[in-house]
């Protein structure tokens, strides 16, 4: 999308509903036909719907299912709409958040046969797919399950899969577990200084030992993030390594929050680049971290106020703002190039009578809201000739209140679902400089992104997922 700026009119958006917590969605490979389709699990099930029209191809439904119809989800719009603000619409948001607690498998992976793998937190991974082999019409059958070993502990808070087609594993309680995707064979380890990490009555809910899912490059390498370190496991294509020997490490970040950080690891550098896998620490003003990804530079020295000489850059993400207090982010940290950006995800402006663990829900379901939403995004740049990660930019006009950004190579525009005048928006803007490029006004409480991802598809169009289903912007050229 390029703009130009203008509200996007009831033809220009294709919304479904799917009901609650639809967070990722995965787009499937071409079928014969040529047809692709979108797969995405939630609090109603597994659905299947094509991925020009929305059209629902096909239904797992949960027990739960029936509860969420299109008119329970109406009725909770309408709410919302009413009110973003005051102790009623805290109370609107804390019972509707409720619905949350029975979500499961929010962790899925899609392969190349069109196979959907959901992990259920619990330990359980569950294989859906097409009731018929290649017929994107058809609807959805389960295919197989998996149990994770009984010795593997903690919930399950990350799946991916090795570039060999090992399907991969990450619990709270810091296990790493590969399983061969016929799930006849399995292979397990554990992280460094996770001893202790089970002990439940210490963590408070989402706030485990490991938190965040985990990334994988083509050699073999496991990015994991614990409370206090960054973990690179080898994959050797036969068993999991923590040894060094293997090229494995694991290096301290700062932590001042004791919390960790709430960031999935993303990778930066390919090829004869310099190549690092960068996340924002847990200190109260978070840092953007840069680990050297593989053997570390023999004349490297370490970076002042660094916990290791690994990091390569460690710079605050403090908005442009020396004295802020305190700043953190619950999405990865979004990579182009050797460019880093980073948003702000605290809420400004919160009520006295709102509790510590209501203040979530000011950038949530009341995010959208211009007494509580959050501004502010801070782009980062690594300097290969000075070895050096410094600020790029600032821009504190724009607000992404909950969802995860994108950035787009060929537009050169970053793109993040944001809100104006308590309506949902699109808003764009420039890689290179940080200035606002364009937005589009979407519209009202029925396109909250929710914590959900843009996503940007192969003929130009974004997508996401709101409260209560998905979201397709179709705007027409102008």
């Amino acid at each position: 999308p390029q703009g130009p700026t203008h509200r996007l009119s009831a033809s220009e958006i294709r919304y479904t509903h799917l009901g609650p917590a639809h967070f990722g969605t995965a787009i499937s490979s071409p079928y014969p036909n040529g047809r692709r389709v979108l797969w995405s699990n939630g609090l109603n099930g597994i659905y299947k719907a094509d991925h020009d029209s929305l059209e629902i191809l096909g239904v797992y439904p949960s027990p739960d299912g029936a509860h969420y119809s299109p008119a329970h989800a109406e009725e909770k719009i309408s709410a919302f709409n009413k009110r973003t603000t005051g102790p009623i619409a805290l109370a609107q948001a804390i019972s509707t958040a409720r619905m949350l607690r029975n979500l499961s498998s929010v962790y899925t992976l899609l392969d190349k046969g069109n196979r959907y793998y959901v992990g259920d937190k619990i330990g359980k991974i569950v294989i859906y797919g097409d009731a018929e082999t290649g017929n994107s019409n058809s609807n959805i059958n389960k295919l197989n399950s998996y149990d994770l070993p009984s010795d593997v502990t903690g919930n399950l808070v990350g799946m991916n899969m090795t570039f060999d087609g090992w399907l991969i594993v990450a619990t709270e309680h810091g296990f790493i577990v590969a399983i061969s995707r016929d799930f006849k064979t399995v292979r397990t380890t554990r992280l460094k200084h996770s001893e202790g990490s089970g002990d439940k009555a210490s963590a408070a809910i989402g706030y485990g030992w490991v938190r965040n899912g985990f990334a994988i490059d083509e050699q073999g390498g496991i990015y994991v993030a614990s409370q206090n370190h960054m973990h690179k496991v080898i994959w050797t294509g036969d068993h999991l390594s923590t040894d060094p020997q293997d090229g494995a490490w694991t290096a301290e970040y700062r932590n001042g929050t004791g919390h960790g950080t709430g960031a999935t690891p993303s990778l930066m550098g390919f090829g004869e680049e310099d190549r690092f896998v960068v996340i924002t620490d847990g200190d109260p003003v978070m840092n953007v971290d840069l680990f050297w990804r593989d053997q570390i530079p023999p004349d490297w020295q370490q970076l002042p106020d660094t916990p290791s000489r690994r990091i390569a850059g460690q710079q605050p993400a403090n908005m442009g703002d020396p004295n802020i207090i305190g700043i953190q982010s619950e999405q990865s940290v979004v990579v182009e190039g050797y460019g880093a950006l980073v948003v702000n995800n605290i809420p400004r402006n919160v009520p006295w009578y709102a509790p510590k663990q209501a203040h979530p829900l000011y950038i949530s379901f009341l995010g959208s809201n211009p007494k509580h939403q959050p501004f502010g995004m801070q782009k980062f740049s690594w300097n290969p000739t000075a070895r050096a990660l410094k600020t790029a930019w600032v821009n504190n006009q724009i607000s992404s209140p909950n969802g995860v950004p994108l950035v787009s190579s060929t537009s050169n525009l970053v793109y993040l679902i944001g809100a104006r005048n308590n309506e949902w928006t699109l808003e764009a803007v420039d890689w290179t400089t940080g200035e606002e490029a364009f937005h589009y006004v979407i519209g009202d409480q029925r396109y909250n992104s929710l914590y959900s991802a843009t996503l940007l598809d192969e003929n130009g169009h974004i997508m996401y997922g709101s409260t209560w289903g998905r979201v397709h912007l179709r705007p027409v050229e102008r």
